[in-house]
C-alpha cells in the first residue's frame, strides 16, 4: 500500500521555522506573502494485507518515531 503521513504543529503553537521563511520572503521583496505554514510528509510503501493493517501500521509508526505527540499532529492517507 501507498502510505502518505502529514505531520504539522498543533493549532495554537507557534512555528518558527515558518515565521522565519515568511519574514525572509519578505525582505526579498515578496510584500504579498503572509501566514507562511510548514508540514512534514512522508510517503512510504507498506507491504500490508489491507488498507487498515497499513493504515494502523503507520499509526504506530507515527507514535513511536515519526511525531512528538506532545507539539504535533498527523494525517495519514492510504492509497
Amino acid at each position: 500500500m501507498d502510505v502518505e503521513i502529514t505531520v504539522k504543529l498543533k493549532k495554537g503553537l507557534l512555528n518558527p521555522e515558518a515565521r522565519t521563511i515568511g519574514r525572509s520572503l519578505n525582505l526579498l521583496g515578496y510584500k504579498n506573502v503572509s501566514d507562511v505554514d510548514t508540514k512534514k510528509v512522508f510517503f512510504m510503501k507498506i507491504d500490508a494485507s489491507s488498507k487498515d493493517v497499513a493504515k494502523k501500521q503507520a499509526d504506530e509508526m507515527c507514535r513511536r518515531l515519526l511525531t512528538n505527540p506532545v507539539i504535533e499532529d498527523y494525517e495519514i492517507v492510504t492509497k
